[in-house]
């Protein structure tokens, strides 16, 4: 059975110097206070961290492949309404399992895969110019059917649906993913009829990648979801009873918390060797910044905590970011995504073998050479002082992908225990939520509308 596997050589000062690296006795004195941190978030796994508990249902998965089979063939497009954790995890499962061309020409009888998660007018403008309704099926993610930037694009296409195929028939283009009984979703998928899927209790949005809200759109795209839970199911097995040294989930949260508090290294650079893996930074950074980005502590202490996400992507950003890595400020520490076994070779073609800065590369291949680039950055970064481990892939498909995803969320979750904070809300984003409320006049906001518009400048200073 193939297993993802961390290498942390490079995070210990014996290689990368004392001061980003780790010491053996600050890293060993995390055992105990993992353990503990574990304890506390798998007493919750039956109670409100329902995500834990994911990879183990089957009756859910059977009944997403069962629907996916039902509608397979009929349309040519899939897309998804929904922001956060509704687009990362599944754009980040695309990117990975289906490929950089699968939009271009999908296999025969997968539809292709649009990802709204942004209420920009342009994008939406040009997607409704562009895209037959009458060959689409929207998928609504919103468990509380109250996301303003949801509903307001739910609202666009449902018009445009019905202007394309009539009021009864448009019900069968939208499938909703929403609570199971409450919420302003389930009221309307209720009254027109639309099918739903659940977000289960316990669940939130970005840990939600291996529920409906993630598995439901990769199955319709032709993405193997039993694969992935299969993977995610090895992994929480993986997790559960190992000791600390033994425990991926464990090692990730510990060093991520030591780095930060003990070296000062607040920046955290998920640099993806693989282009199929680089989506995955993107859901990570959903993961890490709103689970521990906390002003408040859950002693109510005032704390600030939180690293800041990165994603860089090999060799691109060899080329754009590696300058500052190597001679920048000392705040940041690296992740390299690693993949073993690729799915093609690609010979380099010999010629010009009199030009020696040529001619080198033929009869080589494009493997040789891109890990010969992830090799050299990863030697370069440690001969700087700059702390960094590898998650290695042995190859890229479901089963690896699955594991990924759930050690980092339950590493995440552990995290929340050792910043202790709540890595399980997000009060920053609701402010921003009810603010947006309130300038858009939604009732029972008038009130923070008052407030706001009292706190606007009277006069703007713009150049």
């Amino acid at each position: 059975m193939d297993q993802i596997s961390l290498d942390i050589t490079n995070l210990f000062a014996p290689i990368v110097g004392p001061r980003a690296g780790l010491n053996e006795e600050e890293f060993k004195a995390m055992a105990e206070p993992s353990r503990q941190a574990l304890a506390a978030v798998q007493e919750r796994r039956e109670r409100d961290l329902r995500w834990l508990a994911l990879p183990q249902a089957e009756g859910v998965r059977d009944e997403i492949l069962t629907y996916a089979d039902s509608v397979k063939g009929q349309f040519d497009n899939v897309v998804i309404l929904g922001i956060g954790g509704s687009g990362l995890g599944m754009r980040a499962l695309q990117t990975a399992l289906n490929g950089p061309y699968h939009d271009l020409e999908p296999q025969a009888g997968l539809p292709r895969l649009f990802v709204l998660d942004n209420v920009d007018p342009d994008l939406i403008g040009e997607f409704l110019e562009t895209n037959d309704p009458a060959r689409t099926l929207f998928n609504v993610i919103s468990k509380s059917g109250g996301t303003a930037e949801t509903m307001s694009q739910f609202l666009i296409f449902r018009q445009q649906l019905i202007e394309a195929v009539g009021a009864e028939e448009h019900a069968r283009h939208v499938v909703v993913t929403t609570d199971a009984e409450r919420g302003f979703l389930r009221e309307i998928a209720d009254r027109e009829g639309y099918c739903a899927f659940t977000v289960p209790d316990g669940v939130g949005g970005r840990f939600s990648v291996l529920s409906p809200v993630g598995l439901l759109p990769a199955a319709l795209v032709g993405i193997d979801i039993e694969g992935l839970l299969k993977g995610a199911d090895h992994m929480d097995e993986r997790c559960r009873g190992a000791e600390f040294m033994d425990n991926p989930a464990l090692v990730c949260a510990a060093v991520q918390y030591l780095l930060q508090t003990n070296h000062d290294l607040p920046i955290a650079v998920t640099f993806s060797y693989s282009h199929r893996l680089r989506d995955l930074a993107d859901w990570y950074a959903q993961l890490l910044a709103e689970s521990i980005g906390k002003r408040q502590g859950r002693d109510g202490s005032t704390v600030h905590a939180g690293p800041t996400p990165v994603r860089a992507v090999g060799v691109t950003d060899q080329h754009s970011q590696v300058q500052l890595y190597m001679e920048g400020p000392f705040d940041k520490w690296f992740t390299f995504l690693a993949v073993e076994q690729s799915d093609h070779t690609v010979t380099i073609p010999e010629a010009y073998g009199d030009i020696p800065g040529v001619g080198y590369l033929g009869g080589r291949t494009l493997n040789e050479l891109f890990a010969a680039e992830r090799d050299g950055t990863r030697v370069a970064l440690t001969d700087a002082g700059r702390p960094n481990m590898t998650v290695s892939f042995p190859r890229v498909d479901a089963h690896t992908i699955g594991q990924y995803l759930y050690m980092m969320e339950l590493a995440v979750a552990v995290m929340g225990e050792h910043y202790g904070v709540d890595a399980f809300d997000q009060p920053g984003v609701e402010a921003g939520k009810v603010a947006a409320y309130a300038l858009m006049g939604r009732e029972g906001f008038a009130e923070e509308k008052t407030r706001i518009e009292a706190g606007m400048p009277t006069e703007r200073r713009t150049l």
